[in-house]
C-alpha cells in the first residue's frame, strides 16, 4: 500500500513516468522514517558503480548559505519528499528505472541517493 501511494504521488506531480523495456532496473526499499512514516528509496547502487566518479562535490552548504547574506531573495529546495526537483536529460531517464508490482517507471528529475549524474537540461 505504500508502495501504491508513493507511485501515485510521483505520478501525479510528474517526477516518474510509466516505462516498458528498460535496460537498468533498480530495486525499491522501503524506509522507515524518524517520524515512522515509510520512505520509498530506490537502490542505486548498481548504477553508482557503472557510473564515473564525480571529483567535483557540491560545495559546504554552510558558505552557499553565508554567501547570500545581503541579497533580496534566497530560494531553498524542497528535499521532504527526496527529490531535487532537476529535470534529468531524456536519455539518461531510463537509467533510473525501478519496479514495482505496480509496473517499470523512470525518474524524470534528480533523487537523492543518485551519485555520480552528469549534466541535466533545465526545464
Amino acid at each position: 500500500m505504500v508502495i501504491q501511494t508513493e507511485v501515485e504521488a510521483l505520478l501525479k506531480g510528474r517526477a516518474i513516468r510509466e516505462l516498458q523495456f528498460p535496460e537498468w532496473i533498480a530495486n525499491v526499499v522501503l524506509v522507515k522514517k524518524y517520524n515512522n512514516k515509510w520512505r520509498m528509496c530506490t537502490n542505486f547502487t548498481s548504477l553508482n558503480k557503472a557510473c564515473p566518479k564525480d571529483f567535483y562535490p557540491l560545495a559546504f552548504l554552510g558558505r552557499l548559505v553565508d554567501g547570500s547574506a545581503g541579497h533580496g531573495v534566497f530560494d531553498f529546495m524542497d528535499a521532504s519528499r527526496g527529490d531535487h526537483q532537476i529535470r534529468m536529460l531524456p536519455e539518461d531517464e531510463e537509467k533510473t528505472t525501478f519496479f514495482t508490482e505496480y509496473g517499470l517507471f523512470c525518474r524524470k528529475v534528480m533523487q537523492f541517493g543518485l551519485k555520480n549524474a552528469g549534466p541535466t537540461k533545465e526545464w
